[in-house]
């Protein structure tokens, strides 16, 4: 606790004033920090780690199909330059028609995205648009960060990064 010492001097002179040296004692303070330290540590609630669902493909005896009326396949290039074309692409006798855009607001692939999600929702009246991102070699981190923050904005739900192919590899060239 606290205590002042009052031990007078006496010096044999005039009437002075005496001052009177305090003393607090500190360990009351520290063991109710401590004990505060501790009750807080104790009491909180550590951070729960956050997953995100894992969807695997199919065995091979089954086939994972997707309709190319519900597909389209967003190609990340050099330059801050994307391709894209409705549809998987995955059919030799029809090639895909290849358009190209830019990461802009307006006439955009945000526009394109929107356009496609609301025509596979005409078409099947349920939100079914599939989204497959390719990024080519020469693309940059930023463009797939880019990318995938379109696909939040826009509310895609199923999307894909998948490989890019050697004939979608020769669109930028």
């Amino acid at each position: 606790m606290a205590e002042i010492n009052t031990a007078s001097q006496s010096s044999g002179q005039g009437a002075r004033s005496t001052k009177k040296s305090t003393r607090v004692d500190m360990t009351p303070m520290v063991d109710l920090g401590f004990l505060l330290i501790t009750f807080f540590m104790l009491t909180t609630t550590m951070t729960w780690p956050k997953t995100m669902d894992l969807f695997m493909p199919k065995d091979e005896g089954d086939s994972m199909s997707l309709p190319a009326k519900k597909a389209l396949t967003v190609i990340l290039g050099p330059n801050n330059r994307i391709a894209w074309y409705e549809g998987i692409g995955n059919n030799p006798a029809i090639p895909p028609q290849i358009n190209y855009t830019s990461f802009a607001n307006q006439k955009g692939i945000r526009d394109i995205i929107i356009s496609k999600k609301e025509a596979v929702y005409h078409a099947f009246n349920k939100n079914d648009l599939m989204i497959l991102i390719k990024a080519d070699k020469k693309a940059n981190y930023k463009n797939v960060v880019d990318i995938m923050d379109e696909m939040l904005i826009n509310k895609v739900d199923r999307y894909a990064i998948v490989d890019i192919t050697k004939e979608e590899e020769t669109y930028f060239r």
